[in-house]
């Protein structure tokens, strides 16, 4: 049976093979992709034209990946992937009095009690190295620098955070949505949405400096 080639780049060693007398709807495939990505810490960026497979390292990835009927099914035969490593959500579990011991009065008012910094004070606030924004409570990485943008809001913005590693939920009010880590709970701030900033997401996650710690790339 033939098979037709859909290469995914800027991986040139990735592709998907499909048997053409049972070509696999993209919707099954994009699904499969996504289950895939959720796996290996891979983004899927889709159209409807191509597929992209970007990781969040340069590390090279080979991947051979084979769609059959309607089911279909995922294979990686190579895969070198330099992921960040991220803590299962809600896994950092501690009392407010072992917060209390932890954290300064600054970050555990923002941390623990939903505090926010004064507009353009922040560390980060125009800060703009390269390597990883991790949780000032439990080390949990959130974002990456390249995420990173000047919108001009007094706070460090980013316009998405790591696979699973930022939760959403509106505040009482209704009025926003605020954001906060995934493991430990701890207030970062809010996302907002259809600001028209020119960024891949259109979200700016508007973030308190005091809730992040920076840690170089290169250290």
């Amino acid at each position: 049976m033939g098979s037709q080639i859909l290469k995914l780049s800027p991986l040139s060693g990735s592709k998907i093979l499909i048997p053409s007398k049972s070509f696999t709807p993209a919707s099954k495939l994009l699904r499969g992709l996504s289950y895939f990505s959720k796996k290996s810490h891979l983004s899927i960026s889709k159209s409807l034209c191509k597929c992209q497979l970007r990781s969040f390292s340069s590390a090279p990835v080979n991947l051979t990946i084979s769609g059959r009927g309607f089911g279909g099914f995922l294979h990686q035969r190579k895969s070198r992937v330099s992921t960040v490593a991220m803590a299962a959500p809600g896994s950092v579990q501690k009392s407010e009095e072992e917060w209390r011991v932890i954290l300064s009065p600054e970050q555990y008012n923002i941390l623990r009690q939903k505090g926010t910094e004064y507009p353009g004070t922040g560390e980060y606030d125009k800060f703009y190295e390269e390597g990883v924004y991790n949780c000032a409570g439990c080390g949990t990485p959130l974002y990456k620098s390249t995420t990173k943008f000047n919108s001009g809001c007094g706070w460090p913005a980013f316009y998405e955070g790591l696979p699973g590693a930022i939760n959403r939920s509106p505040d009482p009010d209704g009025m926003r949505v605020e954001i906060t880590c995934g493991a430990c709970g701890g207030h970062l701030g809010h996302v907002f949405k259809g600001e028209g900033f020119p960024t891949p997401t259109n979200e700016r996650h508007c973030v308190n400096s005091i809730s992040l710690k920076f840690a170089p790339a290169n250290p």
